[in-house]
């Protein structure tokens, strides 16, 4: 099993930044993906980013050039760089972890708030 526990989210006015990390624990040793989603009460989750071993990151239309994904393997955990924040960003973010042989796992969230 894999644990997953995301820190960072607060409130930040519009245009203002923050710096969401994941840190895993437990069975990690098969991870090879990990990503970040987003959901907010009216809408179903949604890909923010992802990033693969061996690959290159991958993101959303709407948080491309604004946002970035990075991991560190040697600390177990994944970051989620967040700037040129907007109010429609606002939203609960999970942190999510995949591997060979493995399901899929996920953080509770943390709250972020868009508002000025």
């Amino acid at each position: 099993q894999v644990q997953l526990v995301e820190s960072g989210g607060g409130l930040v006015q519009p245009g203002g930044s923050l710096r969401l990390s994941c840190a895993a624990s437990g069975n990690i040793f098969r991870i090879n993906t990990m990503g970040w989603y987003r959901q907010t009460p009216g809408k179903q989750r949604e890909l923010v980013a992802s990033i693969i071993i061996g690959g290159s990151p991958k993101y959303a239309d709407f948080v491309k050039g604004r946002f970035t994904i990075s991991r560190d393997s040697a600390k177990n955990t994944l970051t989620l760089q967040m700037n040129h924040l907007k109010p429609e960003d606002t939203a609960v973010y999970y942190c999510m972890s995949a591997g060979a042989f493995q399901g899929d796992f996920w953080g509770q969230g943390t709250q972020v708030t868009v508002s000025s």
